[in-house]
């Protein structure tokens, strides 16, 4: 079984379709708009919510992690994965333990994201599905089913990532951006693409 994962953190701005100002910081806190719940990404076009709804905190976006994977030589998918964190904790982690911090939270939080994907994946029926009345169904029963099961494969690393950093974050699959391969995964062509990302 073959297996090729790409993930790279990416700025808001350079993948959203609307103007925004340029961040210098690399958690730094994006304009406040209402809150989302967990749910709302799926339904939310083509732009990312800017902030997400996560144990009674309001958690603003801060990276977009592109990411993708392969179940076997056929099958496989690739998307955005959104991060949201709580900018009240990131600013006192800068406080008390200084910016560069964030780079390791980076790391971990890329790690996990990256295992919990192909958990994901290989939990997902890719199959062609004979009871879907077309390519739009059969592209949103796959989308609601990867995702899913990525959150049931976070779970675990996201609780253990709070309790380790004291920094409330949640990484949320964003449903436009999927796509599926059923027959031929090709997500060695997720690198290429941008060669200026960081990519495991």
């Amino acid at each position: 079984m073959k297996f090729l994962i790409g993930i790279a953190f990416i700025a808001l701005t350079a993948c959203s379709t609307q103007q925004a100002k340029q961040e210098t910081e690399p958690l730094s806190t994006p304009e406040k708009l209402p809150p989302i719940t967990d749910d709302s990404s799926q339904k939310s076009g083509q732009n990312p919510p800017l902030t997400l709804i996560k144990e009674d905190k309001t958690l603003n976006l801060v990276r977009i992690m592109d990411g993708g994977a392969c179940k076997n030589d056929f099958q496989g998918a690739k998307g955005s994965f959104l991060i949201y964190a709580d900018p009240v904790d990131i600013k006192r982690i800068k406080e008390d333990k200084g910016p560069q911090i964030f780079s390791d939270f980076e790391n971990k939080i890329q790690t996990f994201s990256t295992q919990a994907l192909q958990e994901a994946i290989n939990a997902t029926n890719l199959n062609e599905d004979p009871f879907s009345l077309g390519a739009d169904e059969a592209q949103e029963k796959l989308t609601k089913q990867l995702s899913n099961n990525f959150r049931s494969s976070i779970a675990n690393p996201l609780k253990l990532f709070q309790e380790e950093t004291t920094m409330t974050i949640n990484v949320v699959p964003f449903a436009p951006s999927f796509i599926f391969y059923q027959q031929g995964c090709e997500i060695t062509h997720l690198e290429p693409e941008n060669e200026n990302n960081k990519a495991i």
